[in-house]
């Protein structure tokens, strides 16, 4: 041992890698603090998703947000209400927009976010203080406006091939994509008849929307998780198949019927055969969603549309079938049941 090293344990480290040029003996201490390094390196490294924990992150964000929508429904606080809608509404749209980011895609995200707000705010004043009559105007100049914004915005871009047409394409369809339709939710509220006292009983009818999309979506799940063999559009969603498809479709009718059972009071203008032909459509409507959401994920490239929720993904990812669902009962009460 060359005498210049004290007698004590080391560690010889390489100061030039592989090739070995020069060799220093570290004291004991020093081989100490790298293992604690190298320890806190292994803790920090992320970890992989089981499906155990998948499950468990799901559950918990799914017992959280269900406790907020149904203390907020059955308190009949309009305004929280609208909290809750246009926060999630706006959330969405932000996702979206970060989506076609991830791809490079142009767009004009802070426009749209500024319209998309417009919309909610306004929509919800009409319809709670004026009534669907007038709403309706409201939001096709919303509409018109956005258009002319996007327009007069790209004036002031240099033009680049289609560059300008695929901006202008990718902002519209966003906003009607994600909030134009994730805004009938809203026009449900109001579409159904106060009660005598005043009171907004149209949230009930969200309630109902909800349940039913969701348990198609469980329904898909399980069933095709349990039995699922034959892929639905595997160039979409390979995991997606046949027997989720018909699982999705029994467990919306089974949570239609029994909402509708359980809620009677609450679902007035609703009898059997409504629930029956709703719950049908609904969950038909909810796996279009969610295939809708898979087109524009693959797209993009993405997995989750954001990480908001553990075990769920971004907040597009939990009303991506709601954007399908709410048009369509919106216009079964007001075009079959003829709720104005």
């Amino acid at each position: 041992m060359n005498p210049c090293y004290p007698r004590h344990p080391g560690l010889i480290v390489s100061v030039f890698g592989p090739t070995r040029l020069l060799r220093l003996r570290l004291p004991g201490s020093f081989r100490i603090v790298l293992r604690m390094a190298e320890t806190l390196e292994r803790v920090a490294a992320p970890k992989r998703s089981t499906p155990r924990s998948v499950f468990i992150f799901r559950f918990a964000s799914t017992l959280v947000l269900w406790s907020i929508a149904l203390g907020i429904i059955f308190s009949g606080y309009e305004l929280a209400f609208f909290a809750l809608i246009g926060t999630l509404g706006l959330l969405s749209l932000w996702e979206f927009y970060g989506m076609l980011d991830h791809k490079n895609l142009p767009n004009f995200k802070i426009t749209a976010m500024i319209c998309g707000a417009v919309m909610l705010c306004g929509s919800f004043y009409y319809f709670s203080r004026i009534g669907p009559g007038h709403s309706y105007d409201f939001e096709m100049a919303v509409l018109l406006f956005f258009l002319l914004t996007v327009f007069t915005r790209q004036m002031f871009d240099g033009l680049r091939d289609d560059a300008p047409l695929r901006t202008m394409a990718y902002t519209i369809f966003g906003l009607l994509y994600v909030l134009w339709l994730y805004n009938f939710i809203t026009k449900i509220v109001y579409v159904v008849p106060r009660s005598p006292t005043g009171a907004v009983t149209g949230q009930f009818y969200v309630l109902y929307l909800i349940a039913i999309t969701k348990f198609s979506d469980m329904g898909a799940y399980l069933t095709g998780s349990l039995i699922g063999r034959h892929p639905l559009i595997p160039h979409i969603s390979p995991k997606k198949t046949w027997e989720g498809f018909f699982g999705a479709l029994a467990f919306s009718l089974l949570a239609s019927w029994g909402m509708f059972k359980l809620m009677p009071g609450h679902l007035s203008v609703l009898n059997w055969t409504h629930a029956t032909v709703l719950g049908l459509l609904l969950g038909f409507a909810a796996v279009i969603g969610d295939l809708a959401e898979s087109i524009v994920k693959r797209s993009t490239g993405v997995k989750d549309s954001g990480n908001l929720l553990p075990g769920i993904g971004g907040a597009l990812d939990l009303v991506d079938s709601l954007l399908f669902t709410a048009p369509l009962l919106f216009f079964y009460l007001r075009l079959v049941i003829r709720l104005d």
